[in-house]
């Protein structure tokens, strides 16, 4: 029998609800209007002069190179975080997911990550890979590698992409790790009986009963890659070597914090905005299908 709480009058509901709903309204609906407000019009940089312009700012964001190329970094950058954070997530929860001795500690360990602060966990790549001072650095230079990712495009991406992507299989690791522990030990056993075994087994059983999961965390991890990393890319690299890890969050605060351009900045925002929530859309209606099949 399903159980329903029922109040005796409208206040108290109210009440109850009205905390969450002035959160949404003050930090993400009136914002939202905002940004989309401030993408139509443009000002100047002291804000005096106000104009209406419509989509221009839309047209001229398109017609950029450099705007085109961020979003390609973007793309490239958030598949290389979310193939890496999941992939290497997916190996740990498989092997922790085994009778083994002391995995409760394996497990906890593998999860304290996530709680690290992204500028943090910034400064703990640097103290590996700064070029200066960093400990793998030296041990990379000593077999004559090259390495300084202040100065090297390619290196500089993959420092960004190693450290977003540390700080989110921790993340991951919990989802996979519920995911595997929930598929019923009978489909395994059967499965074996069957001569499945390995990879096989792998790949044919336990893969397909995790693809809801799997499609989540797709999803979760490319909106982490896109907004959340921004604190871990200015704290490594500024954006730089040049424009070599400015990703489109990067752009958004240069554009809009440092070069007062509130209407290219605004309009960057409504993008990408508008792809969380396609993406977002995407998710609910893949779980929806699965729930219904």
């Amino acid at each position: 029998m399903e159980r329903r709480t029922i109040f005796a009058g409208w206040v108290l509901p109210v009440c109850l609800v009205a905390p969450q709903l002035l959160l949404t309204v003050f930090f993400f609906l009136w914002p939202a209007a905002q940004a989309m407000w401030f993408s139509l019009v443009r000002q100047d940089a002291f804000g005096i002069r106000t104009e209406f312009v419509g989509f221009e700012n839309f047209a001229d964001l398109f017609a950029d190179p450099l705007y085109l190329d961020s979003a390609l970094r973007t793309v490239v950058f958030c598949t290389a975080v979310a193939g890496l954070a999941m992939g290497t997530a997916l190996l740990l929860a498989v092997f922790a997911d085994r009778e083994i001795r002391g995995r409760a500690i394996y497990r906890t360990l593998l999860i304290w990550p996530y709680a690290v602060a992204p500028a943090i966990a910034a400064v703990l790549w640097v103290l590996l890979l700064n070029p200066q001072i960093g400990v793998v650095a030296h041990a990379l230079k000593s077999v004559g590698v090259l390495w300084d990712y202040k100065l090297n495009d390619t290196q500089a991406m993959i420092v960004v992409i190693l450290a977003s992507a540390w700080k989110q299989v921790s993340y991951n690791f919990i989802f996979f790790l519920a995911g595997l522990q929930s598929i019923p030990k009978t489909v395994i056993e059967a499965a074996r009986m069957d001569g499945a075994r390995g990879w096989r087994r792998f790949r044919t059983i336990t893969i397909p009963l995790l693809a809801p999961t799997i499609f989540f965390l797709v999803v979760v991890n490319i909106v982490y890659a896109a907004f959340d990393t921004f604190a871990t890319i200015q704290a490594l690299t500024h954006g730089g070597p040049g424009k070599a890890t400015e990703t489109l969050m990067l752009k958004v605060y240069r554009d809009g914090l440092i070069n007062l351009d509130l209407g290219s900045s605004s309009a960057q925002s409504v993008i990408l905005m508008v792809a969380v929530v396609v993406l977002t859309g995407l998710q609910f209606r893949f779980i929806g299908r699965r729930n219904a099949e």
